[in-house]
């Protein structure tokens, strides 16, 4: 009979407890322990979506979840096809908690409280008999046989058989994989909104509009999607994609570069100009400010109309062929400078983190130190907003705690 093991997964988020209970499940006679550096666990969780907590997405064909990872998706297509959102879904069910889905494709618990996904999570945890240790903060990491001692602040040491580090973008981590041989791209941050100082539309905080192209050319990316007009600038889906697609190259321009908004995608710019002519012809003696066409709100096409320099009570009847060009490009390339990024540092996510090629993806195991495994944003893969980091998290610690033998 083989002598039992002690796995130990240094992180309590959402990757160390599903890794920590896959590992239990699937090596029961063995010693499973989660060390969490702070006084709580499962933090980010608790905050994450609002306090609902996206807990995966809506998409269940591999090869189109993968599209949603700006970094990581060639490495999770395989993975992906052993633990995907259906899985997911089918494992909180399982466990007495429903998932639904939005109209965006999110998926949250119908109780629209993270604490339900929490208490899953803990209460599954402790079934299985899986220890938590509070307030150890990793120290350094030593190979010892084949196995590993950890030191700890409070000048503990403990020995595992096995190693599951989830602990994020955490520098100290980063710094002691490095030490041991470990390529680590550097963090930079991802999925945050935009600064935009000088922007005349920030008294128009609050709007939303549903579908808009932006665009960043001097980082060669462009998203769809709904946006959200902020105090401090842009916001919403469309903005978060685009941070994340462009993390490194917005970071190497110190976040200061040129943002064009598309507000009307769907046109081309002649079906634009034509729509605008033919509203003309059959509205003529409305005023145009008061006028909003495309379904945009009112007051944020107000002030498109007043940016291409028409005056408040100008009439459709008096548009010049020169008006229409500025009302057409205003419509569809409003063009501001992005000064700056806001994140929440309780939603933080990065790109960067261990180099994927040194990790084998059939068991998340490090190709460098034997008996190493990692999972979730310890990994150099983040996905867009929408329960996309979540079932990294998800699929990567099911597959490193199952791979713990």
């Amino acid at each position: 009979m083989n002598e039992a093991k002690t796995h130990i997964i240094v992180g309590g988020g959402a990757a160390g407890f599903f890794g920590a209970i896959a590992c239990a499940q699937h090596h029961p006679c063995d010693r499973v322990i989660i060390v969490e550096k702070s006084a709580q666990v499962l933090s980010k969780v608790r905050i994450s979506g609002g306090g609902r907590c996206n807990v995966t997405h809506a998409c269940f064909d591999p090869a189109a979840l993968i599209t949603y990872y700006p970094r990581g998706a060639k490495e999770l297509r395989g993975p992906f096809s052993r633990f995907q959102p259906l899985d997911t879904i089918a494992w909180f069910e399982s466990r007495g908690v429903t998932l639904k889905t939005e109209e965006d494709g999110r998926m949250f618990p119908t109780t629209d409280d993270s604490g339900t996904i929490i208490n899953c999570l803990q209460q599954e945890a402790k079934r299985l008999k899986v220890e938590v240790l509070l307030q150890h903060a990793l120290q350094e990491i030593k190979i010892k046989g084949s196995g590993f001692d950890l030191h700890f602040a409070n000048e503990k040491i403990v020995f595992c058989d096995r190693l599951l580090l989830t602990t994020g973008s955490a520098p100290k981590i980063h710094a002691m994989l490095a030490q041991l041989g470990h390529k680590i791209v550097p963090p930079v941050p991802s999925l945050f909104t935009f600064n935009i100082p000088d922007s005349p539309l920030l008294d128009l905080a609050g709007i939303a509009v549903d579908a808009v192209k932006v665009a960043l050319p001097a980082c060669g990316c462009q998203q769809n999607g709904p946006i959200l007009l902020t105090h401090w600038g842009l916001s919403g889906p469309s903005v978060l994609k685009a941070s994340a697609w462009a993390a490194r190259e917005l970071c190497d321009l110190n976040y200061k570069t040129e943002l064009i908004v598309n507000w009307i995608p769907k046109y081309t710019p002649e079906e634009l100009k034509q729509s605008i002519l033919k509203h003309k012809q059959a509205t003529s003696l409305r005023q145009i400010s008061a006028d909003p066409l495309f379904n945009l709100p009112k007051q944020l096409w107000k002030r498109l109309v007043t940016l291409a320099g028409f005056e408040s009570t100008q009439k459709w009847s008096n548009l010049s062929h020169l008006q229409l060009q500025n009302l057409a490009q205003n419509l569809q390339a409003t063009t501001l400078q992005i000064a700056g990024k806001t994140t929440y540092k309780q939603e933080f996510v990065t790109c960067g983190g261990i180099a994927l090629d040194e990790v084998n993806f059939k068991t998340m195991s490090s190709r460098q130190i034997p008996n190493l495994f990692f999972a979730g944003e310890i990994l150099n893969i983040d996905g867009v907003t929408g329960g996309f980091n979540f079932q990294n998290a998800w699929t990567t610690s099911w597959i490193a705690g199952q791979a713990m033998n």
